[in-house]
């Protein structure tokens, strides 16, 4: 394993510098928390790629493959499709209203103080997605070093907090670059060929597998259904998301990479899929499915190849986690922390609060253990919570805030009750969620006052404002609220 040790200490240490990097050019808010506006094609579609494939699309992808066959993909294939849809449908307004979380947005929708209750929403969903990447590291570095589980997501976690809390979102641009590029080489270009090559290819594989492994649908229609609910509905409206979009230079730049993005989302789907669906048939008695991934890049490649491929892992698993991390910290300071009169500016206050949450997340990691039901917890919370409000705000100008506040807290409410009667892993508690919260949204909102039109003028300004981003100025919390009539 020397020559894996030494690719992993390369890669790592590399990540680290980055973040020295991103510490020189975090010099303001916008620097520190949306990598000042100023990303471009390629640099945009990278990081958005890196951001939505962590540990559940890579270790838990591969784990789909391995209990389902191609029919896993489903999972991954549903988060290409919400990039798709983002960036076809939303990106562009998004990105002229210069705002730093979704709880502003709804502010300045609303004219209230929504993000009250979204940014509680939010903070949940952000620190769940960020507990499910660090607890993905478990698996990666128990083959490395045969350490404990908890071990690993110590030393993972510890990593993605130390270059997240020195740069902010340009450290994590930066490093997500690197590791879209390594995790491209690593998955598409040598475990995939390798793992399928060792199969006996898809002849060999139809073989020694039951033909439901080759059924696009063996999964389930319920559980492809509810992937698309969860993750394709929860894309189009996570915080974590949308601060990747606010970084784009401009809303062609969105939409074009995000497009981008999507594609290369449903090419490593099928590619997760495969490489499982392959470790089924060279391992078909592992104790765990979860295992699945560092198992067969373990035993199938050479050194030095082998720490390319577990680079390439940890580099899905740091990407996702440092996003979700900087998204919570963002919702922290901007929605929640302002509320009990503490200033979001300083690049201090939000340094500090990103590292306190990263400490709380690799805790609670150690605590949980299983990748795809923890991102499932974090999803289930935002779109049974959230998604209808948000898309309300976008679509329906007879949403009131009452009808906002009502529907966010009848949803989530809905989603924890049923996940605690029927389980985590249960397809109800999103169904009961949404169902809930759109009743509620719609009746309170038709049972209360319009919004007053001078707030709705004041937000369908920023909406159909410039497509020169550069031209307006960020808005922060308190600047939403001078903007809004008293």
């Amino acid at each position: 394993m020397g020559g894996d040790y030494a690719v992993i200490a390369l890669y790592i240490a590399g990540m680290i510098g980055v973040g020295w990097i991103g510490l020189r050019l975090a010099k303001t808010k916008s620097d520190y928390l949306v990598a000042g506006r100023r990303l471009g094609w390629f640099m945009y579609s990278g990081t958005m790629s890196a951001v939505v494939l962590g540990g559940a699309s890579t270790v838990g992808g591969v784990k789909l493959g391995y209990t389902y066959g191609i029919s896993g993909a489903w999972l991954v294939i549903t988060i290409g499709a919400g990039i798709l849809v983002l960036h076809a449908v939303f990106a562009r307004r998004l990105v002229k209203l210069r705002v730093y979380t979704v709880g502003e947005m709804l502010d300045l929708r609303y004219g209230g103080r929504a993000s009250a209750v979204s940014g509680v929403v939010m903070w949940g969903y952000t620190l769940m997605l960020t507990v499910t990447s660090t607890l993905a590291f478990a698996s990666i570095f128990k083959v490395l070093f045969s350490i404990p589980s908890w071990a690993g997501i110590a030393i993972g976690g510890s990593i993605v907090v130390l270059y997240s809390v020195l740069g902010g979102m340009w450290s994590i641009t930066l490093t997500d670059i690197a590791q879209f590029v390594i995790k491209t080489i690593g998955i598409l270009f040598v475990l995939l060929p390798v793992a399928l090559v060792s199969a006996g290819g898809f002849s060999g594989m139809a073989e020694k597998l039951d033909a439901s492994y080759f059924e696009f649908t063996s999964i389930g229609g319920e559980t492809i259904l509810t992937y698309f609910l969860i993750y394709t509905f929860g894309l189009l409206i996570g915080q974590d998301i949308w601060q990747r979009v606010f970084t784009a230079r401009t809303p062609r730049v969105a939409t074009g990479g995000g497009v981008i993005s999507g594609v290369y989302c449903l090419v490593y789907g099928i590619a997760g899929a495969l490489i499982g669906t392959a470790a089924k048939v060279l391992y078909p008695d592992l104790g765990s499915a979860q295992d699945a991934f560092a198992t067969i890049a373990e035993r199938l490649l050479p050194t030095g190849v082998r720490g390319l491929v577990l680079a390439a892992a940890l580099s899905a698993l740091m990407s996702t986690s440092s996003g979700a991390l900087i998204a919570c910290a963002t919702t922290t300071t901007s929605d929640l922390l302002r509320r009990v009169g503490l200033k979001s500016g300083e690049v201090l206050r939000n340094r500090v609060t990103t590292l306190v949450l990263g400490i709380v997340a690799i805790g609670i990691a150690m605590l949980v253990d299983d990748v795809v039901n923890a991102l499932t917890i974090a999803y289930d919370i935002l779109v049974g919570g959230l998604l209808v409000t948000i898309i309300g705000a976008l679509f329906w100008k007879r949403g009131t805030r009452e009808g906002a506040y009502a529907s966010m807290v009848a949803g989530t409410v809905s989603v924890i009750a049923f996940m605690i009667i029927d389980g985590v892993a249960a397809n109800s508690p999103i169904y009961w969620g949404l169902g809930v919260s759109l009743i509620v949204y719609v009746g309170v909102s038709l049972a209360t006052p319009r919004t007053p039109d001078s707030i709705l003028s004041v937000w369908t300004q920023r909406l159909h404002g410039s497509d020169n981003p550069t031209a307006a100025e960020d808005l922060s919390a308190s600047e939403i609220r001078q903007e809004l009539p008293q």
